[in-house]
């Protein structure tokens, strides 16, 4: 006999059909998991326009947070640009990383109904589970968030808000008073960037409010909100801290900067 066939006969010696009992658990399990993803992703697609920038903040949403942009700025030194992505960064290990917890998990719950004496049916198996995960993680960003970490997702975050502070030039005003109100949808991060003028005035514990306004009006699914409420504390503080001088020039568009990434 070749080693071949000895391998698949020892494979098949090792791995009986399990007993009935041990079917009617993995039959059930096998419901549990087909429960499980399908609320997963019940919830994905219910949540889907909170990860959606322009869905979530339309023309007549940003029109109305230019005006109040332009009001701040009227009422102070500030300049102030707000920035929306629908992400900061694609992730892209996600998605593996969902395919690789789809094929333990529905393994592990499956154990008693998968095909073990068929080893190329098992494979087959395996290699749908890990598909599932890796493909409901690539079309549904709710889903893929789940796999993101908490800390690359902060970072990622911090890094896009940089860019997009000096790409929006907020670091050449004269008096160093260019703000950046910043969103990250699918990090579910909300930050606030100052210059070095507004840094040394204002506290970070009046920041942290500002983005807890933005982040509350997100989660309500009212991101146009949450921004014009953060708009109201930037404006506050700036009127503070810099009022408005006499001769004063609008150094920053008044514009809102919607973007997929």
């Amino acid at each position: 006999m070749s080693a071949p066939a000895l391998l698949l006969q020892a494979w098949e010696a090792a791995h009986t059909e399990p007993s009935a009992g041990l079917q009617a658990l993995g039959r059930a399990a096998a419901v549990a998991l087909l429960l499980i993803s399908m609320l997963l992703v019940a919830r994905a697609l219910a949540r889907g326009g909170r990860y959606r920038a322009v869905r979530a903040l339309g023309p007549e949403a940003r029109a109305a947070l230019s005006r109040g942009i332009a009001d701040a700025e009227r009422r102070s030194a500030g300049e102030i640009a707000v920035v929306v992505l629908e992400r900061s960064d694609p992730h892209p290990g996600a998605g593996w990383i969902a395919g690789a917890a789809s094929l333990a998990a529905g393994t592990a719950l499956l154990f008693g109904v998968l095909p073990w004496h068929r080893p190329p049916l098992l494979l087959l198996a395996q290699a749908g589970l890990f598909l599932l995960g890796f493909l409901l993680a690539r079309l549904l960003p709710d889903f893929r968030r789940l796999f993101v970490s908490e800390g690359r997702a902060s970072a990622v975050a911090r890094e896009q808000a940089v860019q997009e502070f000096f790409a929006a030039g907020l670091y050449r005003t004269e008096q160093g008073t260019g703000v950046l109100l910043f969103v990250s949808l699918f990090e579910h991060r909300a930050l606030v960037l100052g210059d070095t003028g507004i840094d040394a005035a204002v506290d970070v514990a009046h920041w942290e409010a500002t983005c807890d306004a933005v982040l509350d009006g997100a989660r309500r699914g009212n991101l146009a909100g949450g921004l014009s409420a953060g708009l109201v504390l930037c404006a506050e503080v700036l009127e503070r801290h810099f009022p408005l001088p006499e001769r004063d020039r609008n150094e920053v568009h008044d514009h809102v900067i919607v973007r997929r990434e």
